[in-house]
C-alpha cells in the first residue's frame, strides 16, 4: 500500500463520524449524558506494545466519546459565548490539518501567509478599525490580551526612556491597569502574565449603564497622573452585553496619556451591524482591540485576533530575528506579531468564513443572534416564577427563578435558579449556565451560534417552562419520600 493510501481508511471514517455528529445535532442532547466515571473506563485503554490500525483508534475514539460531548456545535446551546463552525470554515479547518503548515513565517508556508495578511485587512474593514492597525491571530481573546497589552506596556514605557522588552520590568515604572469593575478573567490573567502584577489592577465602579463610570475613571486619573496607565474598555461584557461609553471615555484616557484597550471578544462584532453599530461609536479611537473569531464568526476553536493602533509598539514587543530563519522582501512574518512560534494556520478558517458568508451574511448572523436572544429572555421571563433581570441590548441576557413559596429568601430563590438550570441540563434540550451577578443567582442567555433558529427558540421555552414544573414538584414537602416510594 503506497504512503497516501494509508490515509484513506482513517480520513474515510473521520468523515463519516463527523457526517454523523453533525446530522444528530438537531435531535441529539445538548447536555453531555455520560458521567466522568465512564468517560475514564471508556477512555482508558491498555497502552499496547504493538499499534492499532489507524481506523480502528478512529472508530473508537468516536464510539468513546459518545455522551460525552456538548453540543455546543448546534443551535440550542446558550450557556456560554460559543459559536458552531460554518461550514466553510470547519472544512478549511479540515485542510488546516491536512496541509499542516507551521504558519511561523511566510517562508514556512507563502499561503497561509498572504491568506493571513488578507483576512486581517478583512477584519479591520468588518470590525471598523483603522486601516493602520496591525494585527496578529491568536487562539483567542486572552492570547489577544497579551499582545495588546504587551504593546501598551512597550509603548507606555519607552515614552519614559526604558526599554522593556531590553531590560526587564526590574526598578522600571510600575504600570498601572484601570478595569471596570465587572470584567472578564482574561483581563487579569494577561496582566499577571505580563509581569504588570494584580495589586496594580484598579477596579471603578460601573454606571446605570452597566458600563464605567466616566467621573470614576476621571478622579482616577487625576489622582495617579505620574504613573504610566492602561484603561482597559468593554465592547460586550460578559454576561450583559454592556458597552463602555467610547465617545467620553477614551478622549478622558487619552488626555492624560493613557493607553486605551477594548476587550471585545464578541461585542466587537456589533460594528459589522449597521443595527448594533451605535455601540461601538468612537471605539476606533482606542489604541488596541481584541475579540473572538470562534464566537461570532462560528470559527473553530482556537481563534482570536489581537489588533494595535501603534504598529511599532505591537511589533517592537513581538518580534524576533535569527540567523536561520528567512525573510522575503516584504512579506509579512506571523512570528513578528504574535507570541507563538509553531503554529496553526488558523487563518485560513477566518479568510473562509467572511468569504463565505460576506458582509450580509454577517450582519444577518448578529441581528438575527440579537433578536433570538431578545425573544428567549422575554419568553422565558415570562414563565411563571421567572423574571427578567437584564434584557438582552445585543445577545446576552439573564434570567432568574423565584421560589414560589411566600416565606422564599435571597438564598431560596437562588438555589431554585441552580436547580431549574439542572433540571434543563439534565432533559439535554437546552444548555444553559449560571452565574452570579450583583449578588444573586442567574441563568446566562447567550445566543451567537449561525445555527440557532426561531424553532430551536421555540423548543427551548417550552423546555425550560417543563424544568421550572419540575423543580417546583421537586421542592414540594414529601416529594423526596414520594420519589423513593415510586421506585
Amino acid at each position: 500500500m503506497s504512503d497516501s493510501n494509508l490515509y484513506r481508511a482513517p480520513l474515510d471514517r473521520a468523515v463519516e463520524h463527523a457526517k454523523s455528529y453533525l446530522n444528530r445535532l438537531d435531535t441529539a442532547p445538548v447536555s453531555a449524558m455520560a458521567s466522568l466515571e465512564e468517560l475514564r473506563e471508556r477512555f482508558t485503554r491498555p497502552l499496547t506494545d504493538a499499534g492499532v490500525p489507524a481506523e480502528r483508534v478512529i472508530d473508537d475514539l468516536a464510539k468513546d466519546a459518545e455522551g460525552g460531548l456538548i453540543g455546543s456545535a448546534g443551535g440550542r446551546f446558550f450557556a456560554w459565548v460559543i459559536g458552531g463552525s460554518l461550514p466553510a470554515a470547519l472544512a478549511a479547518d479540515w485542510l488546516t490539518s491536512t496541509w499542516d503548515q507551521n504558519a511561523g513565517i511566510y517562508a514556512c508556508s507563502p499561503a497561509a501567509g498572504v491568506v493571513e495578511e488578507v483576512a486581517g485587512r478583512y477584519l479591520k474593514d468588518l470590525l471598523g478599525l483603522p486601516a493602520r492597525a496591525s494585527f496578529a491571530f491568536v487562539t483567542g481573546t486572552q492570547m489577544a490580551h497579551v499582545i495588546c497589552l504587551a504593546a501598551a506596556r512597550h509603548g507606555l514605557l519607552a515614552r519614559r526612556g526604558w526599554n522593556v522588552e531590553q531590560r526587564g520590568l526590574t526598578r522600571a515604572p510600575e504600570v498601572r491597569v484601570i478595569v471596570g469593575a465587572e470584567r472578564h478573567g482574561t483581563v487579569d490573567r494577561a496582566v499577571r502574565l505580563l509581569g504588570l502584577g494584580s495589586d496594580n489592577i484598579q477596579p471603578l465602579p460601573l454606571d446605570e449603564r452597566n458600563g464605567m463610570d466616566v467621573d470614576a475613571l476621571s478622579a482616577a486619573l487625576r489622582e495617579g497622573a505620574d504613573r504610566p496607565t492602561i484603561v482597559v474598555l468593554q465592547a460586550g461584557e460578559l454576561n450583559t452585553g454592556s458597552f463602555d461609553r467610547f465617545s467620553e471615555l477614551i478622549p478622558v484616557a487619552h488626555a492624560r496619556s493613557a493607553w486605551v484597550h477594548i476587550d471585545g471578544a464578541f461585542g466587537l462584532w456589533a460594528a459589522a451591524s449597521p443595527t448594533y453599530r451605535h455601540f461601538m461609536r468612537d471605539a476606533a479611537l482606542a489604541d488596541s482591540w481584541s475579540t473572538d473569531g470562534h464566537k461570532w464568526l462560528n470559527v473553530p476553536y482556537d481563534s482570536g485576533y489581537a489588533f494595535v493602533a501603534d504598529a511599532e509598539a505591537h511589533h517592537a514587543s513581538m518580534t524576533h530575528r535569527s540567523s536561520y530563519m528567512m525573510h522575503e522582501g516584504d512579506a509579512r512574518d506571523q512570528v513578528d506579531w504574535n507570541p507563538e512560534w509553531s503554529r496553526r494556520a488558523r487563518g485560513l478558517a477566518t479568510y473562509a468564513a467572511i468569504r463565505s458568508l460576506g458582509r450580509e451574511g454577517i450582519c444577518d448572523l448578529i441581528d438575527r443572534s440579537c433578536h433570538q436572544a431578545a425573544t428567549l429572555v422575554q419568553r422565558i421571563g415570562a414563565l411563571p416564577g421567572a423574571e427578567v433581570m437584564w434584557q438582552p441590548l445585543i445577545n446576552q441576557g439573564l434570567v432568574r427563578f423565584r421560589d414560589q413559596r411566600p416565606t422564599a429568601s435571597e438564598s431560596d430563590h437562588d438555589a431554585r435558579t441552580d436547580r431549574v438550570i439542572e433540571e434543563i441540563l439534565t432533559a439535554g434540550e437546552a444548555f444553559f449556565g449560571g452565574v452570579t451577578w450583583r449578588g444573586r443567582r442567574c441563568m446566562r442567555v447567550s445566543v451567537s451560534n449561525w445555527q440557532t433558529t426561531d424553532r430551536d427558540v421555540e423548543r427551548t421555552v417550552a423546555a425550560v417552562a417543563r424544568a421550572i414544573q419540575v423543580a417546583a414538584q421537586k421542592s414540594l414537602p414529601g416529594a423526596s419520600e414520594r420519589a423513593v416510594a415510586s421506585r
